[in-house]
């Protein structure tokens, strides 16, 4: 490791001239405007709008206005001098019903984005799925129906037809662990299913729609174009047997087909009890494995295992009984440790380490495959203050601390070899923070839900001199 403060408080440390400061937001939860323009539903509005699925029944229906908001919210964008911005798209504004030919209202709304950008001197990054399915294809079986990575690919090529003249950089899925176990295992996120079976199904249908999205992209994007895909590799730390366990699940369901063009023989054998695997079909991982430009990281916190209660998988125990349904299925003899803090307000661990780790550990698994932290930031509960002259300001010192640690991270990670290319950070804005709701704070930038009111917090002043300079403050 270089040297550096133990606690990854390091300060004046240069970033090269080429490296990417940017920052990220998602559709749903920033956009609003879920009923205009031809917009269909997703899931994410089928979901929100359950009773009981989402914190306080918040909703995605206004959010941050941003849709309405555009021209000011590029305008704050280009004043953080931000040298890139990653959005998401929101499929069902682009194809209602998830098939079919584009909606012109909702292309153009993208259009005027990224033209936006691109005349503040800002480099539009595309994520083309960010958890919002359309809830038509949902109500067709949704990620556990073969047919969506096949209507994704289509939806794929028609975006990418559309803007690949201006978009250089492309990002298939956004955390596709999130999609499969949260939205079909824990019942977390949208769809909200309990079923470890449906998860692991829709963890390969995503696979393929990484796969088929890539191959469409590539039909239709210039050759210079970068493709990608953003994972939230999980940091487990712990026994040895445990952290190979859920590294298998939180990881390597992806990693696998898609980097190394093979699911994990024990990834198989561990979940042999939960499905047969007939879901992958001959040619299916062909399919998924394409070469990519970059790999998106995404990283908030580690988590810490010890050794399996009793020795026996649960699927395995007596009496035949099912597995409850997990985000990590097949895990659930594995104890979740405490670790110490500090933590946000999401009750994450503060380590920067961890990032640390993960970057060199993802250079040495996947060698010449440039990496890109497309997410990090942390919710904390904001105070606004208002001045003399009646101009609020936010003094966010923990968030401004978290970032310095984990850029300090980063930094060591560059010094030590590790090819990366920039780092987003999360978020733009506060914003609909899926199943908390609006009770969460990532953002950079306040936001006043009732007034639409934008306000730089410190972090965000912090960010634009780092930016200006380069060079750590």
């Amino acid at each position: 490791m270089s040297a550096g403060t133990p606690d990854f408080r390091d300060s004046g440390l240069q970033f090269p001239d080429s490296f990417v400061f940017g920052s990220a937001t998602a559709a749903y939860q920033i956009e609003g405007a879920v009923n205009e323009d031809g917009r269909g539903p997703s899931i994410w509005d089928t979901f929100s709008h359950t009773p009981g699925a989402v914190q306080d029944g918040d909703t995605g229906d206004v959010a941050d206005d941003h849709y309405h908001r555009l021209e000011a919210d590029l305008d704050l964008i280009a004043g953080l001098g931000l040298d890139a911005y990653r959005f998401s798209i929101a499929w069902p504004r682009i194809q209602p019903t998830g098939r079919g030919p584009v909606n012109a209202a909702g292309l153009d709304f993208y259009e005027r984005l990224v033209d936006g950008l691109i005349e503040r001197g800002v480099t539009p990054v595309v994520t083309l799925y960010h958890w919002d399915l359309p809830q038509a294809l949902e109500d067709e079986g949704g990620w556990t129906n073969r047919d969506t990575a096949y209507a994704f690919a289509d939806y794929a090529r028609l975006v990418g037809a559309a803007l690949g003249n201006r978009v250089p950089v492309w990002t298939t899925l956004n955390e596709p662990w999130c999609s499969a176990f949260l939205g079909h295992g824990s019942g977390e996120h949208a769809p909200g299913r309990q079923d470890n079976a449906a998860a692991l199904t829709a963890a390969h249908h995503l696979n393929l729609a990484h796969g088929l999205g890539v191959s469409a992209l590539r039909e239709v994007l210039p050759e210079t174009a970068q493709l990608s895909v953003t994972h939230n590799l999980h940091v487990i730390r712990g026994d040895a047997d445990s952290v190979r366990r859920i590294e298998a699940v939180g990881n390597r369901i992806f990693t696998g087909p898609m980097l190394h063009g093979a699911y994990p023989a024990d990834l198989i054998e561990d979940t042999k009890a939960i499905t047969d695997w007939a879901f992958v079909l001959p040619g299916d991982v062909e399919l998924i494995h394409q070469p990519l430009d970059v790999l998106g990281i995404n990283y908030y916190n580690t988590t810490l295992v010890g050794p399996a209660m009793g020795g026996a998988h649960p699927a395995e125990s007596a009496a035949g009984a099912a597995p409850r349904a997990s985000a990590f299925p097949g895990t659930d003899d594995i104890p979740r440790l405490d670790q110490p803090g500090p933590f946000t307000e999401m009750d994450w661990n503060i380590e920067p380490s961890g990032l640390l780790q993960l970057l060199e550990a993802t250079r040495d698994e996947f060698p010449g495959l440039a990496l890109m932290v497309t997410e990090n930031g942390a919710a904390f509960e904001d105070v606004v203050t208002v001045d003399d002259r009646g101009a609020a300001a936010v003094h966010d010192a923990s968030r401004v601390d978290y970032l310095r640690r984990h850029f300090t991270a980063a930094h060591r990670a560059i010094q030590n070899g590790v090819d990366l290319r920039g780092y987003f950070v999360w978020s733009l804005m506060d914003n609909f923070e899926w199943a908390y709701g609006f009770s969460k704070r990532f953002g950079i930038v306040r936001v006043d839900y009732e007034t639409q009111e934008r306000t730089l917090k410190d972090s965000a002043l912090w960010y634009r001199k780092l930016i200006e300079t380069r060079r750590l403050p």
